[in-house]
């Protein structure tokens, strides 16, 4: 196994002291460092890695600008964020921006070579000290986004009221509460009332 390696990271002393210690991993090639995105795009048909590592906070270009560039144009470049923000904000961001994984600039070497390794197999990495943080984000993404109305009107589905009485109670027309039937139905992608009850009950 030998793995290629890119590093972009606007503090020059980070850079070189990741060299250093990348540098000394026999299965691991460093192919550049770069200070910031537009030195990688400008090297990176030259230079191509199959990982790279990523600050998310630059100068100019930020990580989360520069992953966007890299998911649409070099989609087989997986990217690992090597930075010190672990606020929910920028974890979420960099997962939709395409990121295979995330990795907190004090984790040890172990944790950094793990998620190297991980992301060059194809395998998904997350530092252990956003794991709860992640899981979050994912189960967050699973469920279906709904209203305040459209959850008071699946609650009541899922106690059996029918769309008459559920009119009566929320103080709207029948017709209406049918199309909020239908709305959860396309949303929830049930088929019927008994799916939309399962659903109700999992979420």
């Amino acid at each position: 196994m030998k793995i290629k390696i890119a590093i972009v990271d606007d503090h020059p002393m980070l850079l070189k002291g990741m060299q250093g210690i990348l540098g000394c991993v026999p299965y691991i090639t460093i192919t550049g460092a770069y200070l910031n995105g537009k030195e990688l795009l400008a090297d990176i048909d030259r230079n191509r890695p199959d990982v790279l590592l990523l600050d998310i906070q630059m100068s100019g270009q930020t990580g989360e600008d520069l992953a966007m560039i890299l998911q649409k144009q070099y989609p087989d470049i997986k990217i690992l964020a090597f930075t010190n923000q672990e606020q929910t904000y920028y974890i979420r961001s960099m997962i939709g921006h395409g990121v295979m994984g995330y990795v907190l600039k004090t984790c040890d070497e172990e944790t950094l070579l793990k998620a190297i390794e991980a992301i060059y197999k194809g395998e998904q990495y997350f530092d252990p000290m956003i794991r709860g943080q992640v899981s979050q984000i994912m189960t967050a993404t699973r469920q279906p986004r709904l209203t305040r109305r459209e959850k008071e009107i699946l609650q009541l589905i899922a106690e059996n009221y029918s769309s008459k009485e559920i009119g009566e109670r929320l103080c709207m027309g029948k017709r209406t509460v049918d199309n909020y039937r239908i709305a959860l139905l396309l949303k929830l992608d049930a088929k019927n009332s008994a799916g939309l009850v399962k659903t109700a009950i999992d979420l």
